[in-house]
């Protein structure tokens, strides 16, 4: 079995690109086989939010995206972003990413051009991650995205989750794990039980910080020394032989 293990930047970079470069180095230093941004527009998803302001310093840019594509691709490792809105996709393919990544939101169509983004994403034909965190129609899912590759993954949209919510006997049914409970133990399991079924890929998706982050989503992020342990942890489960 490989895990290909995403390093989930989200709005740990802080709307600082030297702050997002770190955390991309650092991440592929820690074993990651992607990093992965989200490139969402801030009145689009959070017009009243009363920490609006905090917010939009995050939104990532065509600009920033640009940069930090080249930056990753410069290092060697794989850049790719959370879609939710169309344009966003018409610019990531300009920059030639391999795959996109659909939040459990925009499943349910609920936020303004959900429907019109995963159109975009289908038209693009590449390989595409889905998380269903807050539910939404998988069979619908799966006919809008008829020209991609569909990874669905296990995800509770709970921040931070108490690891007992997870149904275990649920989560193995998916071909990955997009996991927001604290510390690393969730993962281990799902990994563990991916490869008690002979899977033989999955994908781990963890939202990483640098350490002492005081970004939106450091709480329920590891830092880089905690990441460093998982992917470790993860690697070993590869090697495992359950089955002599």
């Amino acid at each position: 079995m490989k895990v290909f293990l995403i390093a989930e930047i989200g709005s740990n970079w802080e709307g600082d690109i030297s702050i997002a470069k770190k955390l991309i180095k650092q991440s592929q230093n820690a074993g990651a086989n992607a990093v992965k941004f989200q490139m969402w527009r801030a009145e689009d998803l959070y017009p009243s939010h009363p920490l609006f302001k905090k917010i939009k310093k995050t939104e990532l840019s065509f600009n920033d995206a640009k940069k930090l594509k080249f930056f990753s691709d410069s290092i060697g490792i794989e850049f790719f972003c959370s879609v939710f809105y169309p344009e966003a996709v018409d610019y990531l393919e300009s920059l030639s990413v391999k795959r996109y990544k659909i939040a459990s939101r925009t499943c349910t169509l609920n936020d303004p051009l959900s429907l019109e983004t995963l159109s975009a994403v289908n038209h693009s034909k590449k390989s595409t991650i889905v998380s269903m965190g807050m539910g939404g129609d998988k069979k619908f899912i799966k006919k809008i995205l008829s020209k991609n590759q569909i990874t669905f993954l296990y995800c509770l949209s709970e921040y931070p989750l108490k690891i007992e919510k997870i149904k275990w006997n649920i989560a193995q049914k998916y071909a990955g794990f997009s996991d927001h409970t604290l510390g690393i133990t969730a993962p281990i399991i799902f990994a563990s039980l991916m490869k008690m079924k002979k899977q033989k890929n999955t994908i781990i998706e963890k939202h990483v910080k640098l350490l002492n982050s005081k970004s939106l989503d450091a709480a329920t992020s590891l830092d880089m020394n905690q990441f460093k342990i998982l992917n470790d942890n993860l690697r070993n489960i590869e090697k495992l032989n359950f089955f002599p």
